[in-house]
């Protein structure tokens, strides 16, 4: 089975720039789509940005215009680029396939706070 391991997060000021990275097992050209998801303690884990394997991009409302989703096919990496973070983007970040692969890395956190 593929496995994912995200990194890049960490604690940023409101205002802030992080990149996290999404490193597979395998090959991410195969598994086609790639999305990035956060979740908040309590709350579902919700879809914030998918690449289709050819470089198509969706993004929820809530990072549109300060998000941007990229992969590397040959590294079998997926990057998010975060500009100008706000505090309600705090959570832990998780990338997984579309359709969803079984296996869920650890993810990384982000937070965002003064």
């Amino acid at each position: 089975q593929v496995q994912f391991v995200e990194s890049g997060g960490g604690l940023v000021q409101p205002g802030g720039s992080l990149r996290l990275s999404c490193a597979a097992s395998g090959s991410i050209f195969s598994i086609g789509t790639m999305v990035w998801y956060r979740q908040v303690p309590g709350n579902q884990r919700d879809m914030i940005a998918s690449i289709t394997k050819y470089g198509y991009t969706i993004y929820d409302d809530s990072v549109k215009g300060r998000f941007t989703i990229s992969r590397d096919n040959a590294k079998n990496t997926v990057y998010l680029q975060m500009n100008r973070l706000k505090p309600d983007d705090t959570a832990v970040y998780y990338c997984n396939g579309e359709p969803l692969l079984p296996t869920w890395g650890q993810g990384t956190q982000v937070t965002v706070s003064s």
